[in-house]
């Protein structure tokens, strides 16, 4: 007779435990609930906009644990780690995602360089010497109701003005939609300046543009078809960091970041990790990594 040997609790625990590794829940007819990649990441990206990155991070890591190819997801952990400090989960993640999409990978690469960029970038209210493949952005800013243009947009275009002389060849892009009684920013901005002396053949209008992230991807192409790879930025002081960030990921190098004086010496420190938040966030949506999926 073969002796029966009692199981203990501790025994009969472990032994469940065992089975449920090796054949899976659907053995005990239960289920375990697995996150949405696609809540994860909508997770993730509402709590970077909020400043809550560790929760943000946090949704990231278990986006990747249920989806480790999701190349936006690997991406936005990148960024977000570069923005925390965090060198060592930003370059996993980039590793990571040469092999996914090596062309994310670069452009999450040249993003990241860029808000570097625009962090060490000094607004300068004189004009800058560029070279003849160079040419000259013109940022807009809200038109009065009646389409006629506010103080602060005059003074961007009366720094264009001084950069334009100072560089006769280079063609001037005035980029800016947001039309006031029909009247496109961009259409107000080339009004002025050709009335000012600029030959009407120099000034590219663009007038689609809603948002800084919009003026770097359209005028990005502007600038392309006239022939110029790089361009001398013109905004306002507190505008430019977050501009030059925008235009370097869409393509363009910068050099020159010319500014209206107005706040100027204000703005001539670099801005603190709080402030650089924006800059991220534009910069993430210049290489269409989108804010939810």
């Amino acid at each position: 007779m073969i002796p029966v040997r009692r199981v203990t609790k501790t025994a009969a625990a472990a032994l469940t435990a065992l089975l449920l590794a090796l054949s899976g829940p659907a053995l005990f007819g239960t289920a375990v609930a697995v996150a949405d990649p696609a809540d994860l990441y909508n997770s993730a990206q509402s709590h970077f906009m909020n400043g809550q990155d560790a929760a943000g991070l946090d949704d990231l890591h278990r986006l990747l644990d249920e989806a480790p190819d999701d190349a936006q997801a690997l991406a936005l952990q990148a960024i977000w780690s570069d923005y925390t400090g965090d060198v060592i989960t930003r370059e996993v993640a980039l590793h990571r995602l040469d092999g996914v999409d090596p062309g994310e990978a670069a452009q999450t690469r040249t993003m990241i360089g860029a808000v570097a960029s625009a962090v060490a970038t000094v607004p300068m209210p004189l004009p800058t010497l560029v070279g003849e493949h160079t040419g000259i952005v013109v940022l807009g800013y809200g038109l009065l109701p009646d389409g006629s243009m506010r103080d602060e947009l005059v003074d961007r275009l009366e720094a264009a003005w001084f950069q334009a002389m100072a560089a006769p060849w280079a063609p001037v892009v005035v980029t800016g939609g947001n039309p006031q009684n029909g009247v496109a920013e961009a259409a107000a901005m080339a009004g002025w300046l050709i009335g000012r002396g600029i030959p009407a053949d120099r000034v590219l209008v663009e007038d689609r543009a809603g948002s800084t992230v919009q003026n770097a991807l359209f005028s990005s192409q502007l600038l392309r078809g006239a022939g110029a790879d790089n361009a001398v930025l013109v905004t306002s002081p507190n505008h430019i960091r977050r501009a030059v960030a925008d235009f370097i990921t869409a393509g363009i190098h910068i050099t020159g970041a010319m500014t209206s004086t107005d706040q100027w010496v204000n703005q001539l420190m670099p801005p603190g990790r709080p402030a650089q938040r924006g800059i991220y966030i534009d910069a993430s949506r210049v290489m269409m990594l989108p804010p939810a999926r």
